[in-house]
């Protein structure tokens, strides 16, 4: 499997960066390390797996915002105005967490709530996309530098 998808170069790599991104247990900085020792561009590289993983998250994001009002009535059992609460001290404070979405475990379901509780998209977007952008380009750095 790894060498069928160093194989495919740029395209598996913004593919697996972006199912990485979603609720699959995968990892992509493997192959980016690969590509990297075999001599792929590295700038490129990173904004595949950056972009990749950035459009995933997305992917969480959506499901949050849409299915949101199920999760958040049938299945948490929240009511509106704990709701309103959650989401005024959520956009305050806690997207910042989202900064840490890159994270395994906890990054997926960090970009989930933040559909579910309607973070707004500029701002996840720039959270989100700032937060993989160093941690691809960290990866690259070490590679490149060891």
């Amino acid at each position: 499997m790894h060498d069928f998808l160093a194989g495919h170069g740029y395209p598996a790599l913004f593919l697996l960066s972006f199912l990485a991104s979603t609720f699959i247990p995968l990892g992509s900085e493997w192959l980016l390390v690969m590509l990297l020792l075999k001599k792929h561009d590295p700038v490129l590289s990173v904004a595949l797996a950056s972009i990749g993983n950035y459009l995933g998250a997305c992917t969480s994001y959506a499901i949050g915002s849409y299915g949101g009002p199920l999760l958040i009535r049938r299945v948490l059992r929240i009511d509106e105005a704990a709701q309103l609460r959650a989401d005024r001290f959520y956009d305050r404070y806690g997207s910042w967490s989202l900064l840490f979405s890159w994270l395994p475990v906890v990054g997926d379901p960090l970009c989930l709530v933040g559909g579910v509780l309607r973070v707004r998209f500029a701002r996840f977007s720039l959270l989100v996309f700032t937060g993989k952008l160093a941690r691809y380009a960290l990866v690259a750095w070490l590679v490149l530098n060891s």
